[in-house]
């Protein structure tokens, strides 16, 4: 099969543990990438195109119609910002702190189109790898040692070190870019859309297993991962019902309902310690829902060895979940009738949110949970 991209790096280029953090950073940059070309943005109305997390919801980034800018989020302040003359970013995809950013540049940039991935080192202020590809870039997701670039119909996984190709994943078109990966240095999971309506494939790289789940009847419009790579959270295009899985053996958890009117949801989060789900729509609001899922602390997944997995992979089933649903009653409102589950339709014995936050309406927002059970909820109006 013919690749359908190329890449070019430069020399030098470092494992990303090894650079710098943007969290320190308090100048404010001007000039193009790779160029030394220089612009202030004056009085010019500025566009925001983007918003996005980084992997611990503790910043987040904003590609704009000349560039990109870096926010903390506790305490909230800008940290970064890059004006460019070539044009702005709809990517910019952050790698926990440090200064590696994954850039596609939005439509009106002249320098970076969209069908190509700009690995930008901001500490040495120049691009240390490009990605080129025959269609436009969906998204991109980055780990401490992959890369992986989503287009419409396939994912591409690359070596952070090198930029050598590892593997190809072939799935449903997925105009949204869907993709999300683990972050906890010991495992390797990623989950993205199967070649079949409704369902998610899980690679666990480092246990050379795949897993297909079907999640939904409806397309996925939404999913994510917790930081080890375990549980899985799903949304469908009708946006009524947030799903969570097990990635090891594809069993359902938990399900919640956002609602009972079709919606469109914008993000899925998840707190660290696994304890709330958030959800937000084009109903402008975000749910909050309490998880049954019991875990030991806020870390203590991440100590999980591929040995492990692969043994809670083997011994795991349907009918022995007693390590992972927690004993305790759902803070999760039901409906009264609920006692007559199997019944009545499954609609009175859902589980609903338990906190909702109603935001201007006509914008598109995305939440996430800061580690003292804080929301933070940002918008694509600026807010």
């Amino acid at each position: 099969m013919t690749m359908s991209s190329t890449v070019s790096t430069s020399q030098g280029f470092l494992s990303p543990a090894r650079h710098g953090s943007f969290e320190s950073s308090n100048a404010l940059a001007s000039g193009s990438l790779g160029q030394p070309e220089m612009e202030s943005n004056g009085s010019n109305e500025v566009e925001l195109i983007s918003v996005s997390w980084n992997q611990d919801y503790g910043c987040f980034a904003a590609g704009t119609s000349d560039g990109f800018r870096i926010y903390n989020c506790e305490p909230f302040k800008e940290t970064f910002r890059r004006d460019l003359k070539s044009g702005g970013f709809k990517i910019v995809e952050m790698l926990f702190r440090c200064n590696i950013l994954a850039l596609v540049g939005a439509d009106a940039n002249s320098q970076y189109p969209p069908n190509k991935v700009l690995i930008w080192d901001d500490h040495q202020s120049r691009c240390v790898g490009e990605f080129s590809f025959r269609s436009e870039v969906r998204s991109v997701k980055l780990r401490r040692d992959r890369i992986v670039v989503v287009l419409e119909h396939k994912l591409y996984v690359y070596n952070f070190m090198d930029l050598k190709l590892l593997h190809q994943i072939e799935t449903l078109r997925n105009p949204r870019g869907l993709c999300c990966l683990s972050h906890d240095s010991n495992t390797f999971v990623l989950a993205c859309p199967g070649l079949h309506r409704g369902q998610v494939r899980i690679e666990h790289f480092g246990l050379n297993v795949m897993k297909l789940i079907n999640a939904h009847d409806s397309h996925i419009a939404c999913l994510t991962l917790t930081m080890d790579g375990l549980l899985l959270a799903t949304a469908s295009t009708r946006g009524t019902l947030i799903r969570i899985f097990n990635t090891m053996d594809g069993t359902r958890l938990q399900e919640v309902r956002r609602g009972v009117d079709r919606a469109e949801i914008y993000g899925i989060a998840l707190s660290r310690n696994v304890q709330w789900l958030a959800v937000s729509s084009d109903k402008a609001t975000v749910h909050i829902f309490s998880l049954r899922v019991r875990v030991g602390g806020e870390d203590s997944s991440s100590c999980l060895s591929p040995a492990q997995g692969l043994a809670l992979l083997e011994h795991n089933s349907s009918s022995s979940l007693d390590g992972l649903i927690s004993p305790s009653t759902s803070a999760n409102p039901g409906s009264s009738l609920s006692f007559m589950r199997g019944v009545l339709p499954r609609y009175f014995s859902s589980e609903w949110s338990f906190a909702q936050f109603h935001l201007p309406e006509d914008a598109q927002y995305i939440a996430a949970f800061s580690s003292q059970n804080t929301v933070i909820i940002v918008g694509v109006n600026g807010r």
